[in-house]
């Protein structure tokens, strides 16, 4: 197999506001927390959420729209790749961090996914993305997470008899 594929989908809650900066260059960069929760039944019937955190990096564009329209408890739609870094911190010892450098994203709403739905944007901060460098991860007629169910998909439209099971 020639190549590999590097490629993390995400849909979490912020657990902070974002924290925006900008380099003497004047790209922006933006990094925030995630939090994505899986909740399962244990073999005692009790629910268990697990949740794990995920520390998100932007640039540029999508940096420029977190810092306008994210804060903490909105649920956003990630795609990127992931980072391993290293580096050594204020005693000498050297760290390791995973970061996830997001090239789009789709705001989904407020904390509990409603509110107003954001919409899409692309590494360069342009709405109605998940276009980079020529990659589209899903076909121009695929629904986004963001789009709303057509009405010929919704349930009670009648034409349950066509079905074949």
């Amino acid at each position: 197999m020639a190549g590999s594929v590097n490629k993390v989908i995400l849909i979490g809650n912020l657990g902070s506001d974002p924290e925006v900066r900008y380099l003497e260059s004047g790209s922006a960069v933006a990094k925030f927390n995630i939090a994505t929760t899986e909740s399962y039944t244990n073999k005692n019937g009790e629910r268990v959420d697990n949740t794990e955190w995920h520390r998100i990096e932007l640039w540029e564009g999508l940096a420029k729209v977190a810092e306008k329209y994210l804060k903490k408890g909105n649920q956003v739609y990630i795609e990127g790749r992931i980072r391993t870094d290293t580096w050594t911190d204020k005693e000498g010892q050297q760290r390791t961090g995973v970061t996830i450098r997001a090239n789009s994203m789709t705001l989904l709403g407020g904390p509990s996914g409603g509110g107003n739905s954001g919409g899409d944007y692309n590494q360069g901060g342009q709405q109605g993305g998940y276009q980079q460098s020529g990659n589209a991860p899903r076909g121009n007629n695929a629904p986004r997470p963001s789009d709303p169910i057509p009405p010929s998909m919704a349930a009670g439209n009648g034409d349950d008899d066509d079905l074949p099971f």
